[in-house]
């Protein structure tokens, strides 16, 4: 028969002496004397009615059923955690947390949040930008932006299907060749240093759909983020191969030139990613819906420019 569990007391210091896998460092954390800890851990033995630890002479080891126990209790402290802060902080639910990706946050989402800060003044809202898998058992964060592959039984997370296009600067025309002030063309690429970011694929698939030779292209320069792509083409560094919604701000105002020519089909997207516990909640609807409104008007403007 199950044993109802009457009290959390002992669960915080578990959680401890399990990632440690020590009393003596357990105690350490918690300002507290090993023998404390020991003691702790088997009042919460006895009431759960099963062994935590295996105690050896000179160190222990957590049980099976300790360890499951462990991942359980570390999740729901860092639930707890992120709750206690939230409402110390204030109103939980005006405060909007967002993490995306750098480039998207630097070059897609900062250029339009003033939009959406006017329609909803009461909302505070948290950026932060990190291109790593989020883990919301971790994070108090509220909506996610992630970039990866598309999938062939994909679902409405999408944001937006990435396409590749290709930009240069204006101030890339008076570079090379000297005096150069015409549009370019298919053929004086290989004149020109091609930007990637660190896919020199995407440019080789590009190339041969508008059947040109990259036998004479230069590759030599890649970048870690579409962000740092883009800039690299604004300061004239070369022809860049880049997303359209990272490059979209530089070529409407005029800081990058739109090169026509076929495209590659999209092979990756952006992802609206919301945690479970606040999906449903106001203010992350109020921002999703935003999110698909701007989308929507930037591809809207796109069909006339490219």
């Amino acid at each position: 028969m199950n044993k109802p569990l009457r009290s959390l007391s002992g669960l915080i210091d578990f959680e401890c002496a399990a990632r440690w896998g020590s009393f003596k460092l357990a105690a350490q954390e918690l300002h507290k004397t090993p023998a404390a800890i020991s003691q702790q851990m088997k009042q919460l033995e006895l009431s759960l009615g099963f062994a935590l630890f295996t105690r050896h002479a000179r160190h222990l080891t957590v049980t099976e059923k300790g360890r499951e126990l462990a991942v359980t209790v570390a999740k729901a402290l860092v639930e707890l955690g992120a709750k206690v802060g939230a409402l110390q902080e204030g109103d939980e639910e005006l405060v909007l947390r967002v993490s995306a990706t750098h480039s998207f946050a630097m070059k897609w989402l900062i250029p339009r949040l003033h939009r959406f800060n006017e329609r909803h003044p009461e909302l505070d809202i948290r950026i932060e930008s990190n291109d790593q898998l989020i883990d919301f058992a971790h994070s108090n964060c509220d909506v996610a932006i992630r970039h990866g592959p598309i999938a062939s039984d994909d679902d409405a997370t999408i944001l937006i299907c990435e396409r590749f296009v290709v930009v240069y600067s204006p101030d890339l025309l008076s570079k090379k060749p000297a005096g150069r002030k015409s549009a370019l063309t298919l053929s004086a690429l290989s004149k020109f240093p091609l930007l990637n970011e660190g896919r020199e694929e995407d440019w080789l698939r590009l190339l041969q759909e508008n059947r040109v030779s990259s036998a004479d292209c230069d590759f030599s320069r890649s970048y870690s983020h579409s962000g740092l792509l883009v800039q690299a083409a604004v300061a004239a560094h070369g022809v860049a191969l880049v997303p359209y919604s990272i490059a979209f701000e530089d070529i409407s105002k005029g800081g990058l030139i739109l090169f026509p020519c076929r495209q590659s089909p999209p092979q990756y997207c952006y992802r609206i990613v919301c945690n479970k516990g606040t999906h449903s909640l106001r203010k992350v609807k109020l921002f999703s819906d935003w999110l698909r409104a701007e989308v929507a008007e930037m591809e809207r403007t796109a069909i006339h420019s490219v």
